[in-house]
This record gives structure tokens, sequence and C-alpha cells, in this order.
């Protein structure tokens, strides 16, 4: 009795109750999980998860440091101030390094002892992610924003592309102050712009800011490129940094029209060709804003191409309502009031 107990246990204990869970609960969970580093991971757990792992839909990528090609990062790195000096050049070597690490042990379905990776040093970012088949929503993280700005300066902008600029935001300030509005000696406003924002480089800056954003997300977009092409799958892509500076975005329709329309590059780099533009710029000497914050030489830059004839005004002040979140958001609702001037851009 006692043995026919113990053959009835070890039964027990060999039964393996994970293996009850449908494939379709455990794809669900990984697109829960997402990043791509633990979904390296996941593919040495079991040949089922590794059979799974490239059915994904949901892949983000965090890049977290700048590394160059011979695995020496110390070059690519300001020391005085630990963040990329040339980011753009180097995206594609960040996502090669990020992305293949984790897919060093994942195996061809026909061959379990074959690395589908074998070699890493001669392999792209985007032959890694070929390895995915069905992605639908992709984000990237970069580890730092693209434009560089002086201490106590807030830039953020957020761009929406197709084959080329469809929407873009700007949101500045000269200085973030976190002391009580009370404590504040708030500039005079009679809501014009006053004339030594023209005297003293005011203007100017926000000419650079707006120039600089737009290039960080024409290159941005450019560097897009084969990742978009081999992933006929994707619905939804986005491409941000650690800082929250900048975000680009592109959805569904705008996908098919990068795929269909012929990309215009710049003559000058490698980055997409900003078109001719409209821009409407709001300024506050002042603004108030939530959570005991406040911020000088408050503006924003709304910036739509001259010839763009896709969406409507209610969708475009939808983008630019809700660019940012938190204090940022109620700062684009404040100045969304004030007066607008107009100014107009070329292509570049």
């Amino acid at each position: 009795m006692q043995s026919k107990s113990r053959i009835h246990d070890t039964s027990s204990f060999e039964l393996d109750e994970f293996d009850r869970i449908p494939d379709s609960i455990l794809l669900i969970i990984l697109n829960k999980l997402a990043d791509v580093r633990s979904l390296g991971r996941c593919t040495v757990v079991s040949k089922r998860f590794n059979s799974l792992v490239p059915l994904v839909n949901d892949v983000f990528v965090k890049i977290d440091r700048v590394v160059s090609i011979d695995g020496d990062d110390d070059d690519d790195l300001d020391s005085s101030s630990q963040k990329p000096r040339n980011l753009f050049s180097h995206l594609l070597k960040l996502m090669f390094f990020t992305l293949l690490k984790p897919f060093h042990n994942l195996h061809r379905s026909n061959n379990a002892n074959k690395p589908l990776l074998p070699q890493l040093s001669h392999h792209s970012a985007e032959q890694v992610l070929k390895n995915f088949n069905h992605i639908h929503n992709f984000r990237i993280e970069l580890p730092a924003g693209d434009v560089g700005t002086e201490d106590g300066v807030l830039l953020k902008w957020k761009a929406e592309f197709g084959s080329t600029l469809q929407n873009c935001v700007i949101l500045g300030g000269t200085q973030i102050d976190r002391k009580p509005v009370s404590d504040q000696e708030p500039p005079e406003d009679n809501g014009s712009m006053p004339e030594s924002f023209y005297t003293n480089g005011g203007l100017k800056l926000r000419v650079v800011w707006t120039i600089s954003s737009l290039i960080a997300a024409s290159t941005r977009h450019y560097l897009l490129r084969p990742i978009i092409k081999d992933h006929p799958t994707l619905k939804s892509l986005v491409l941000t940094d650690a800082d929250g500076q900048g975000t680009l975005s592109m959805a569904g329709e705008q996908l098919r029209e990068f795929r269909e329309k012929p990309l215009a590059a710049s003559a000058s780099s490698s980055r997409t060709q900003v078109p001719a533009s409209n821009m409407k710029l709001r300024y506050a000497p002042y603004l108030e804003l939530p959570e005991g914050m406040g911020m000088q030489g408050a503006t924003l830059v709304a910036i739509k191409p001259s010839e763009c004839s896709g969406g409507s005004r209610k969708e475009a002040e939808a983008f630019i309502s809700g660019a940012f979140d938190g204090p940022f958001k109620a700062a684009v609702k404040a100045l969304a009031k004030r007066r607008t001037y107009l100014l107009e851009m070329n292509g570049f």
C-alpha cells in the first residue's frame, strides 16, 4: 500500500500544470512583457517559449547607452556630460547591441542546436527584428534627448510622420521653478509679445529650438526606414527618449503611406527632408502650472506642412492638446488661449 501511494505521489509531482495553459494565453503574457531583453531570456526557458517569442505583437526596446562597434563605449560618450555626442549616427549601433545579446540563444525551429544568430558581430538590428514575424506595436526608447539645452531650460516636442512630417508641437520655457507660485514675481503681461522678446534674443532662441527639434524628429524618422519596410504588420511605432524630451509617432495609415510614397531625404544629411511649413507661435512671459511649478518664457509652437491636406483642424487641435502629460498638458492648454503669431518656414 505504501508503494502504491509513493507511485501516485510521484506521478502527481511529474505533472506540469503549466503545460495546460494554452499558447494564446502565454502570448498575451509575453505581449505584456514586451521588453526585448526579457523576451530574449524567455527563449531559453523551453522549446515552447522559444517558438512563441517570435509571435509576439508588442515589442519594446530600451537603449541604455551608446556602444561602439568594437564594444568600447568610451569614445562615444562626452566625458563632461556623459551623454552621446552624436546620437543619431550611433542609433543603429545602439539597437544592434541592445537587440542582439538577448537573442544569442534563440534557435531555429528546424534545428534546436543551431543558434538563430550564431555570430553577433555579423548581424544588424533589422535582422534581429526579422525574427519577430507579427509585430503590431513597436516602441523604442533612446538613452537621452537629441537637442542640447542650457540648464534650467525645458524643451519638449512631439511629431507625427507619414512619408514626411504631418504634425509637430514644441513646448519650451527659459526657466522652470518648483517654488510656490506665491514666491514668484511674474513679469508684466498684457497679452502681447513684449518688445524685449525681439531684442534680447528670445525669438531667435525659439527658432533654434524649433529647427533643432525638427532635425531631431526627421533624423529619427529616416533611421526607421528598414524596420518599417521589413515589418508590414506594424500598426504603431513610437520612438522616444529617457529624458522625455521628444517623441516621434506613426500609426497605421501613416505607416502605409510611408511604404507607398517615396521618401524625400535631405541633401545635407541622413534625415527626412522637412517640408515648407506654417507655424503658430504662442508666448507667455510667465505661466503658472499645477504642482507648484512656474514656467518663464513659456512658448508653444505648432507646425503643419504648408501643402498638407490630410487631417482636419479638430484632429490637429487634438494632437496638440494631447501631446504632453501632467503639468505640461496644462501649459499647452493655457498657451492655446494666448494670442497667436503666424510664421512661415522654408523646407530644409
